[in-house]
């Protein structure tokens, strides 16, 4: 089961896994998207790669590391949470809501489109 954060539970859960290594908020949206609307990294590395190319760059990524999933609304985000789970991932969290319910919940400074 992948663990579903708000933009304002995203915190609780980068701190409840720090021990982990460090967090990484996964942004699968695609490039015009992140031009569009962003967010900034505070507390965690921000790592922006289109949905479509997680699966063949995988191996970037260490699976012991945390990572929270982001995209525009929270559906493609959950998408990859649930394949990094499957893959052996073992702290992943999908940010619900979204990029959108970041700029509602967390930060209005961030364009909503």
């Amino acid at each position: 089961m992948v663990t579903q954060v708000r933009p304002d539970q995203l915190q609780a859960w980068l701190d409840s896994v720090k021990g982990h290594g460090k967090p990484v908020v996964l942004d699968v949206r695609e490039p015009s998207e992140w031009r569009t609307s962003s967010i900034k990294a505070e507390g965690f590395e921000l790592i922006t790669i289109p949905m479509g190319v997680i699966a063949p760059r995988l191996s970037e990524f260490d699976p012991s590391q945390p990572v929270a999933c982001l995209c525009h609304h929270g559906g493609r985000s959950m998408q990859v949470a649930s394949f990094l789970k499957s893959r052996g991932f073992r702290h992943v969290a999908n940010i619900a809501g979204g990029i959108n319910a970041w700029s509602i919940d967390l930060d209005p400074t961030v364009p909503r489109y």
